[in-house]
């Protein structure tokens, strides 16, 4: 199948609704499919008659991520460069997605990963379901939450989005809308009717889009247990301000032996999260996100690519390759790290990642052109 076929486009009055194709695979993005969805954005940005974007996937998932497969073999082949260059196209189409002057609907019925993120939450407007579970799974894959996710993590509240980046941490649709991911929650049975509604608006005021949003949406209970209720996201404050990896988990250890702590299974889970996780990983996360909180989406891309850059490389850790060897392809789910341990991931270590890569000839920082309309979406948590 092509990149055409994956990417299947309707014209629905002054509407553009793509759908994300390749339901066997999650919709998994494929260099191909990034390449077309930036044409696509680029044109529509250009066609006056187009007012909206509807973006969407097909099948039980919106988008599970990127196709790491080719990524990994060409970093075993030697060719680092060419996995690059996959990043750059996702990072730039992140950044159009971002600073878009049309309005960008993303209705996340269904598995949100990774680059899924990338994808919809940078967008004006993100609609979850009953269906959608979201997650930026990087640490456990030896990598760390990029397509701007330093960006968008970063302005959810308290130190929620170092707890969702570091653990992999997954949201249903209700915490999604809590946090501020999501802009709304509409039940799934109803989203046909709703694209109906959306195909005629004729405005590029995100206002009236807002409004039909708004008629169909509702407000759902969280949970029980979930992460996002008050007395765990005092938890997940308490303990993700903390400045390095090893102090939050010695903060949250400290937790479960609260007198006043009630048993929890949560604090437990974290906890195994963050110690099966790449060392180099978590720390390549936390001072990225944190950095994320000072810079505009472009520069958080551009540091992004450093360190993917890097990352790719494979001078500092080949945690990336040995992670999906053991999630993705052998799938025997017991990477062997290095460094091991996170005490062995030195701060000198972790800075290599965020400088310009040493590369005799060739090796840019991502550059992206100007932007005549300016938007990047915000992150508002809903209680």
């Amino acid at each position: 199948m092509t990149s055409h076929s994956h990417i299947l486009v309707e014209e629905k009055f002054s509407a553009r609704i793509l759908t994300l194709n390749r339901p066997a695979q999650l919709n998994v993005l494929s260099l191909d499919m990034m390449t077309r969805l930036l044409k696509l954005f680029l044109a529509y940005e250009e066609d006056p008659s187009v007012k909206l974007v509807i973006l969407k996937g097909q099948g039980r998932a919106f988008c599970a991520g990127g196709d790491v497969k080719p990524t990994v073999r060409n970093i075993v082949e030697g060719k680092w460069r060419l996995s690059a260059d996959i990043f750059a196209e996702e990072y730039m189409l992140n950044y159009v997605m971002a600073t878009f002057s049309k309005i960008q609907v993303s209705i996340l019925n269904g598995i949100v990963m990774g680059g899924g993120a990338g994808l919809s939450i940078h967008g004006r407007f993100r609609i979850a379901t009953e269906n959608t579970v979201f997650a930026m799974p990087e640490t456990a894959l030896g990598l760390f939450p990029d397509v701007g996710a330093s960006h968008f993590l970063s302005r959810l509240p308290g130190f929620f989005g170092e707890y969702v980046g570091l653990t992999g941490a997954r949201l249903d649709g209700a915490e999604m809308l809590a946090c501020g991911l999501a802009t709304h929650f509409v039940p799934s049975t109803r989203l046909t009717a709703l694209e109906a509604d959306l195909w005629r608006v004729d405005s590029n005021d995100p206002n009236f889009v807002s409004k039909i949003l708004d008629a169909y949406a509702q407000h759902p209970n969280l949970k029980q247990h979930s992460a996002y209720y008050r007395q765990v996201l005092h938890v997940i404050d308490r303990c993700f301000s903390k400045r390095t990896v090893e102090d939050i988990i010695s903060a949250l250890e400290r937790e479960l032996t609260r007198p006043t702590q009630e048993p929890n299974d949560w604090i437990s889970t974290t906890i195994r999260a963050l110690k099966k996780a790449s060392p180099s990983s978590l720390k390549i996360s936390l001072r990225s996100i944190r950095e994320g909180r000072l810079q505009g989406v472009g520069q958080c891309l551009i540091r992004e690519y450093r360190i993917v850059c890097n990352v790719m490389k494979g001078d500092i850790s080949n945690d990336f390759v040995e992670g999906c060897r053991a999630i993705l392809v052998d799938k025997d789910r017991n990477p062997k790290w290095e460094p091991r341990r996170l005490e062995d991931m030195k701060d000198s270590m972790v800075d290599q990642y965020f400088e310009r890569v040493d590369e005799e000839e060739g090796w840019e920082d991502i550059k992206f052109p100007p932007r005549k309309n300016f938007h990047a979406s915000g992150i508002i948590a809903k209680l």
